[in-house]
């Protein structure tokens, strides 16, 4: 009896559509193919064959990087605008509590310590 192997997280799992290949990586080697072949007939008549090579590697490259490339579950044009959005946006954050025992102690309002905490947050 032949035994097939199913993966716990079926998120990850992708379907195939031909040649064993999902949809976005079929569209990705199509048309890194449809830029770098011109580029190597083109470059064949002035370069020679394995400089023509490689400037169609070169062409070629970052489409086909950027179809295979995936880092926790994003692909590289997410992860590039999370990144970018995370850049863009102020990255410290203060780290503060509220001793409710002291505040009790003296004998103030919790309420208006946050509220003059966040206030001196914010004006920084």
């Amino acid at each position: 009896m032949a035994y097939v192997s199913v993966p716990k997280d079926l998120t990850k799992v992708k379907t195939k559509i031909a040649l064993n290949l999902t949809k976005r990586q079929l569209i990705g080697f199509a048309l890194a193919g449809a830029i770098g072949f011109p580029v190597y007939l083109l470059s064949r008549k002035f370069l020679p064959n394995d400089l023509s090579m490689l400037l169609m590697i070169t062409a070629a490259f970052p489409i086909i990087f950027s179809t295979l490339y995936e880092k926790d579950g994003l692909y590289l044009e997410k992860y590039i605008k999370y990144y970018l959005e995370k850049k863009r946006h102020a990255s410290i954050r203060i780290y503060q509590t509220d001793c409710i025992y002291d505040l009790r102690a003296k004998g103030g309002k919790i309420e208006q310590k946050r509220k003059k905490a966040k206030a001196k947050t914010l004006t920084k």
